[in-house]
């Protein structure tokens, strides 16, 4: 079991119609309290790609819907996933419609090449919608870059359990269903 964090108390104003929808958000979801909803807001928001930098490794998805009838699209998404092999842990490939594809695909590795990724693949002819969403921070890699760039570094050194210091391997495998 983790030590307890330190806390630090601070007053936020809100405009009144705006604290009520989130109390409203914090009964839907089942919070206990504001802090605790308010702490997994901050968390979400500084999870952001946007928020890190290229160099940190992460994990998280990329989610994307396409029309699997524009000409080459499926097998340019397959070969763009290929050639990203080294960061791509699973994906599932599910059918919306006659027309649209979801595929979702796990990923780990440096966020420059997954933020490149994603940029491949949203901007295929086909692609209605993609997203890289990250759900995971490498915290010794974000420690030396806090580190190496003069900032305090407090940060938690934990592992999860399937993480090592070097590369794991994986594999995938395609099946081909007909339709």
């Amino acid at each position: 079991m983790a030590d307890k964090e330190d806390l630090t108390r601070f007053g936020v104003a809100f405009p009144t119609p705006l604290i009520e929808q989130f109390d409203q958000y914090i009964e839907e979801q089942g919070y206990k309290n504001r802090s605790e909803a308010f702490r997994d807001l901050v968390r979400k928001t500084l999870l952001q790609p946007s928020a890190l930098q290229s160099d940190q490794d992460v994990a998280g998805t990329i989610v994307m819907v396409y029309d699997h009838h524009i000409s080459d699209l499926p097998i340019r998404l397959m070969e763009l996933q290929h050639e990203a092999h080294h960061d791509i842990i699973s994906n599932m490939h599910v059918h919306l419609n006659h027309d649209q594809c979801l595929e979702v695909i796990a990923v780990r590795g440096n966020l420059g090449r997954l933020r490149h990724l994603h940029q491949q693949i949203q901007v295929q002819k086909g692609v209605l919608y993609a997203e890289l969403s990250v759900t995971y921070v490498d915290e010794l890699n974000k420690l030396a870059h806090a580190q190496s760039s003069g900032q305090d570094g407090n940060l938690n050194q934990s592992l999860d359990h399937n993480q090592s210091a070097g590369q794991h391997g994986h594999s995938h495998h395609h099946h081909r269903s007909t339709e």
